[in-house]
């Protein structure tokens, strides 16, 4: 038996449901939930205002409304009082920025190197690009051969440029690169050693590992350059790029081996074991199986490395590298433009540049962990 409710009289009307969606929603859930959340946005908010507008009208251009500099001004304009960010003052500097002291009729050599980094880097950087080896032989054995000989010359007719005159971004780039790409083989083998059952390689491992944390890089700088010469033959000179080279790809290396360590602990012992089950030997169970496993688990540290490395090059001007900050720091005494903004626009243009490499590698790391799906992801 079925029994039917038939409804006598209507329902009274109900106020409308509450919003799913739409940004009102979005800043009473987000900003607004509860009183100390709206303090603390309203104190955020208020910071933003105090803050916002008046690097708004520093920064842009007095032809989008700012009050900045554009390129191509005289540098009378930069002392306009009032005058925002002098750009025109980071224009005229801009080669000097870039190239240091390089000689401007051979620009096309630094460009040239920039040109075929940018060839090989890109498809290396992206998986699915084909010849990936010869891509990485080319980028890793054949290119720092030709840049060296096209910066410096002296063959094949080309005008020698000692490093004293490399300076600017340049430089930077040349650290930055070769700090990275040599400390990673070198990180990986300190990391292996570490974890070695043979007790001498173990200990060395460790004392190189100790030793160069334990230094300062501002030492490790020192010491290339000024302790190092003391030691050596009399008549026996290392170009000071070089050596300023080989300290910073020593000190990052020993990070990098403490941030591969944590990668080949965080890997259960399964995966050895299994390795050793496969007949393997240790350097293709590393190479095959623990060493791909462990560095996925890893990435964000290795980026956090290079990302530092990149911004410790800086230190270098302090042994009299003329990198990117050096050259900002010595054309800010340039009389001709003389302004109250020219060494903020300085510094603001050298901020600018790391924050985009830095970002972009920051940017790449994310896409890589996504891709290799790590698990890191919350």
């Amino acid at each position: 038996m079925t029994t039917h409710f038939i409804r006598s009289e209507m329902v009274p009307a109900q106020p409308a449901p509450h919003r799913t969606s739409g940004p009102i929603l979005w800043l009473r859930t987000r900003l607004f939930s509860s009183i100390p959340n709206t303090i603390m946005s309203l104190v955020v908010l208020g910071l933003l205002f105090l803050i916002v507008p008046p690097m708004f009208f520093f920064l842009v251009p007095t032809t989008f409304g700012g009050h900045a500099i554009p390129f191509g001004l005289e540098p009378d304009a930069c002392r306009v009082p009032g005058a925002g960010a002098c750009w025109a003052y980071i224009g005229a500097r801009i080669n000097f920025f870039i190239y240091g002291f390089y000689p401007p009729d051979e620009y096309w050599r630094p460009n040239l190197v920039f040109l075929l980094g940018a060839l090989l880097i890109v498809p290396l950087l992206i998986p699915r690009a084909p010849f990936k080896v010869i891509n990485a032989v080319l980028f890793f054995v054949v290119y720092p051969v030709v840049c060296f000989y096209l910066l410096n010359g002296g063959v094949f007719g080309l005008r020698s440029v000692p490093t004293e005159q490399w300076g600017g971004l340049l430089v930077t780039l040349i650290i930055s690169l070769v700090g990275i790409i040599c400390s990673i083989p070198l990180g990986i083998l300190l990391a292996l050693g570490r974890q070695s059952k043979l007790p001498i390689i173990k200990t060395l491992c460790i004392m190189f590992i100790e030793l160069w944390r334990a230094v300062p890089l501002i030492t490790v700088l020192f010491m290339a350059s000024v302790m190092l010469p003391l030691f050596m033959p009399q008549g026996t000179t290392v170009d000071k790029l070089l050596r300023a080279l080989i300290g910073v790809t020593l000190f990052s290396s020993a990070y990098l081996a403490e941030v591969v360590r944590g990668g080949l602990q965080a890997l259960p012992r399964g995966q050895y074991e299994a390795a050793s089950s496969l007949g393997l030997s240790y350097w293709k169970s590393m190479g095959f199986i623990v060493l791909p496993q462990a560095l996925k688990h890893v990435i964000p540290g290795i980026v956090n490395t290079f990302i530092a490395l990149f911004k410790d090059t800086s230190l270098v001007s302090i042994v009299g590298i003329f990198d990117l900050l050096n050259a900002v720091q010595s054309a800010a005494s340039d009389v001709v433009w003389g302004s109250p903004t020219q060494a903020m626009t300085g510094y603001l243009f050298a901020a600018f540049v790391f924050w985009i490499f830095c970002f972009s590698m920051s940017r790449y790391s994310m896409y890589m962990e996504r891709r290799l799906d790590t698990g890191h992801k919350r």
